[in-house]
C-alpha cells in the first residue's frame, strides 16, 4: 500500500471522527448523545491553544497536556499534523484536488511554486502569540524597575553566556561589547517607561484564526444547525445562532480560495500550521533528495500540498508531510529519512527582523487600543451575560478560544456567539440571548462548562451551580438579575393582567413575586340600572362583549369597604354577570355610579432570589422588547457588579 493512500485514509478516519464529536455533542436521550465522548479531543491536541493559554494565564489546563503529544510527533516527523490530522485542512486538501482536475501539469506546478506571501502566516502567528504575551512583558517590565535576586541572577547569567557565545574570539569582542551596551540600555529604557506595564496585557485571539476552533465553529454553528433544519435528528427544534451568517461566510470563502490556490488557508493564513513550521524545522525524520542532482521533471512539485519546492532548496517548515512527491518521483530521488535533503534546505521562515519586530509590536499595541472602548471596566456592557460557571471577565477572554462548544451542547440553545457588544476582543466568545431558543438556562443542567476545552467556563455540579449541599454558604451561581421595565410590562403600564414570569421562574422560593391591587377600567364608570338574579343592566356606557368574564374584573362601589368587590363572570355590551355570592342589598342599589375594576397582580423582583436564569424573559408575552429584561449586574463571578451593599 502506497503512503499516501495511508494518508488519506487518516485523513478520512480524522475528519469523520471529527465530525461524529461534533454530532453527538449535543443534549437528548439517544446512546450518543453525550455519553462521554471526548467531543473537545482535538482542541486538546492544538499546541496553539495550549501555548496561547498557557501565555495569558500562565497555567496550563489539565486536558491541554494533549498538545505535548502533538508538539513531539512534530518534533519527530515534522508538519504530520496538517495533512494527517486536521479536519480542516484535510477538507482544503478535498477542495484543493477538485479544483485542480483536469488542469495540465505545467499549470498544477504553477500553482504550487512557493510565493513569498507564504511568510504571511508566521507573521500572524506571530501577532496572535505577541498579544498573548501582554502579561508576560508586563511583568518583566515590573521587575525591570524592582529588580529582585532571581532576575539578578538571570542577568549576570545572561551577560555570562553572552561572553561565552559572542566573546570567545578577539575578534567578537566588539559585538560583545556592542551587545552589552545594547542589554544595558534596554534595561535603563524599560525602566525609564515603566508605567506602561499598566497598559500593557494579553488578550487570547488566537481562536479566530487557528483552524481547529474555526473548523468546529463553523460546523458547530452552520453547517448542522443547516444539516439539521430538515431533519430534526439533533434537536427538537431549529436552532439559531446571532451572526452565524458570517461565520459561515469565513468557512465558505477559505474553502473556495482552494479552487484557485490549493490548500490557500493552510499556507498563506494558518497559525497553527506556522507554529508546526517552526516546530518542524528541528523534525529528526524529514522529506528530502537523495541527490543533489535532479533530473527537474517537476513531477513532484505537480501535487505539492505545501508548495515547499522539492526539486530545488526544500522549504523544510512549510512541507506538510502529504507523502506525494514520495509517490510522483518516478527516478526514485525522494526520501523520508533521517538525512537532510541532498539538494539543500531552507528551515527558517522567510519572514526578516523587520516583520518579526513589526508583528510583536503591533501584537503588543493592538490589545491596550482594543482595550480603549473600557469594555473591561466601568463601561462593561450589562446585555453580555457569560454562561454559568464563566470566569471574571478579564480571566475568561485570556481563556476563551471562541470554538463554540459551549454553544453546540446547550439544550435551550441561548448560548450565542457576541458580535461588537464586548468590543472586537470578545468577537465570538459566548454570551447569552434569552430571547431565541426554547427557555432560559436550566437549574439542572451544567453542560456547558463539561465540554469548554480550556475551562473559561469551569466545570461545575449541579450542587455548586444550585447553592446546596456543600455549597449552601456560597449560593447559587448567579448569571446576573432580572429587570422590571414598568413602561412594558402589561400589569404595571396597560392594567392587563399577567403573572407568566411569576408563574415561570424555577426558584423556590420564587424570585418573583407580586403584589395585588386594583385599578378602576377606563370607562368603567357605570350606573347600575335593573337587576335579574346575578345580572345587572349598565347604563352610561357600551360595554365590549365578553371583555370583563375572565374572571379579573370586579364591581367595587365608591365609599365602600374596599373588600365590598363583586366577581364580574360574564358580559354584554348592556349587562353584567356577577358571581353568585353578589350581597343582595348590593344588587338593590338601582341609579348608583359603580366602578368596574380589575385585578392587578404586579411582578417584582427579590434581588436575594434572583440568578438571572433568563426563563422570565423568554415567556415574557411582550414579543419585542421584553418588559423584563435580564442584565449582568448582581453576577456571581464579580463583586464589583454586585446590586447589594
Amino acid at each position: 500500500m502506497r503512503i499516501a493512500t495511508v494518508r488519506r485514509a487518516s485523513q478520512v478516519f480524522f475528519l469523520v471522527l471529527f465530525l461524529w464529536f461534533c454530532v453527538v455533542a449535543s443534549f437528548g436521550v439517544h446512546w450518543w448523545q453525550l455519553r462521554g465522548w471526548p467531543v473537545s479531543w482535538f482542541l486538546h491536541l492544538d499546541p496553539l491553544v495550549a501555548m496561547g493559554t498557557l501565555l495569558t494565564t500562565g497555567t496550563l489546563y489539565r486536558d491541554l497536556l494533549w498538545a505535548l503529544v502533538t508538539v513531539a510527533l512534530t518534533v519527530l516527523l515534522g508538519r504530520f499534523f496538517c495533512s494527517w490530522v486536521c479536519p480542516f485542512g484535510s477538507m482544503h486538501h478535498l477542495v484543493g484536488y477538485l479544483g485542480k482536475r483536469g488542469k495540465p501539469h505545467s499549470r498544477k506546478v504553477e500553482l504550487n511554486r512557493y510565493h513569498p506571501a507564504q511568510s504571511v502566516k508566521y507573521a500572524l502567528l506571530v501577532v496572535l502569540l505577541s498579544a498573548a504575551s501582554g502579561a508576560i512583558l508586563a511583568r518583566f517590565i515590573r521587575d525591570a524597575v524592582r529588580p529582585s535576586l532571581p532576575l539578578i541572577m538571570l542577568f549576570v547569567a545572561t551577560v555570562g553566556l553572552a561572553w561565552a557565545v559572542v566573546g570567545r574570539a578577539t575578534a567578537k569582542k566588539r559585538g560583545m561589547s556592542a551587545f552589552l551596551g545594547a542589554f544595558i540600555g534596554l534595561w535603563a529604557f524599560i525602566g525609564s517607561i515603566a508605567a506602561l506595564d499598566r497598559m500593557i496585557t494579553a488578550s487570547l485571539q488566537t481562536g479566530l484564526l487557528d483552524p481547529i476552533p474555526l473548523v468546529y465553529r463553523s460546523v458547530n454553528l452552520v453547517l448542522l444547525p443547516l444539516a439539521d433544519s430538515t431533519l430534526q435528528v439533533l434537536s427538537v427544534s431549529q436552532r439559531h445562532y446571532e451572526g452565524a451568517w458570517f461565520i459561515g461566510a469565513v468557512f465558505v470563502a477559505a474553502i473556495l480560495l482552494n479552487l484557485k490556490v490549493p490548500r490557500f488557508y493552510c499556507r498563506f493564513i494558518c497559525p497553527l500550521g506556522a507554529l508546526m513550521g517552526i516546530l518542524g524545522r528541528y523534525a529528526l525524520w524529514r522529506i528530502g533528495r537523495k541527490c543533489a542532482e535532479c533530473p527537474q521533471c517537476s513531477l513532484c512539485e505537480a501535487d505539492c500540498e505545501g508548495a515547499c519546492e522539492p526539486t530545488g532548496t526544500l522549504r523544510l517548515n512549510e512541507c506538510v508531510l502529504c507523502m506525494n512527491c514520495l509517490v510522483a518521483c518516478r527516478h526514485d530521488q525522494i526520501t523520508f529519512s533521517l538525512q537532510p535533503s541532498a539538494g539543500g534546505e531552507i528551515s527558517v521562515p522567510d519572514l526578516g527582523r523587520r516583520g518579526l519586530i513589526l508583528s510583536m509590536a503591533s501584537g503588543i499595541a493592538a490589545v491596550p487600543v482594543l482595550r480603549l472602548e473600557g469594555h473591561m471596566g466601568a463601561n462593561w456592557n450589562p446585555r453580555v451575560i457569560r454562561p454559568p460557571g464563566a470566569l471574571p471577565e478579564v480571566d475568561f477572554l485570556s481563556r476563551c478560544i471562541k470554538c463554540g462548544q459551549c454553544m453546540r451542547v446547550c439544550p435551550t440553545n441561548i448560548i450565542h456567539p457576541a458580535g461588537l457588544e464586548t468590543g472586537l476582543e470578545g468577537v465570538w466568545t459566548p454570551m447569552l440571548n434569552f430571547r431565541l431558543g426554547t427557555s432560559g438556562c436550566q437549574l439542572n443542567c451544567v453542560a456547558c462548562g463539561q465540554v469548554c476545552p480550556t475551562a473559561a467556563i469551569r466545570p461545575l455540579t449541579l450542587s455548586e451551580k444550585k447553592g446546596i449541599g456543600s455549597h449552601a454558604g456560597s449560593g447559587p451561581i448567579r448569571l446576573g438579575m432580572a429587570f422590571l421595565d414598568h413602561g412594558r410590562c402589561l400589569p404595571w403600564a396597560m392594567d392587563k393582567p399577567c403573572i407568566v414570569c411569576q408563574e415561570n421562574c424555577p426558584v423556590s422560593p420564587k424570585a418573583i413575586f407580586v403584589r395585588e391591587v386594583f385599578n378602576t377600567v377606563r370607562g368603567g364608570v357605570v350606573t347600575l340600572g335593573k337587576t335579574e338574579g346575578s345580572t345587572v343592566e349598565v347604563r352610561g356606557a357600551s360595554l365590549e362583549a365578553g371583555r370583563y368574564g375572565t374572571g379579573d374584573y370586579y364591581l367595587h362601589v365608591p365609599g365602600a369597604k374596599e373588600t365590598t368587590r363583586i366577581r364580574i363572570v360574564a358580559n354584554t355590551d348592556r349587562t353584567l354577570s356577577l358571581a353568585p355570592v353578589a350581597p343582595a342589598d348590593f344588587l338593590s342599589l338601582v341609579g348608583t355610579q359603580v366602578h368596574i375594576q380589575v385585578r392587578l397582580q404586579r411582578p417584582q423582583v427579590d434581588p436575594d432570589r434572583c440568578i438571572g436564569c433568563g426563563v422570565c424573559e423568554h415567556e415574557c408575552p411582550v414579543t419585542g422588547q421584553r418588559a423584563i429584561r435580564v442584565t449582568a449586574e448582581n453576577e456571581s463571578r464579580s463583586r464589583k457588579r454586585s446590586m447589594l451593599l
